[in-house]
């Protein structure tokens, strides 16, 4: 069997390295704001106000 081999950049590698050095508390964090930003956007409604001219 011959299995295709996917090649990770090095952008991704040190993108990969930068996110293993982080602690549990700063992934943790990092988590949560993202939740409450997709809660919020979960949320949101787009109201459109017509142009009043004075």
């Amino acid at each position: 069997m011959d299995k295709s081999k996917q090649t990770l950049s090095e952008t991704e590698i040190e993108l990969l390295k930068e996110a293993l050095k982080r602690s549990y508390k700063e992934r943790f964090e990092m988590a949560t704001r993202l939740y409450k930003i997709q809660q919020t956007m979960n949320k949101a409604t787009i109201v459109h106000k017509p142009f009043i001219s004075k």
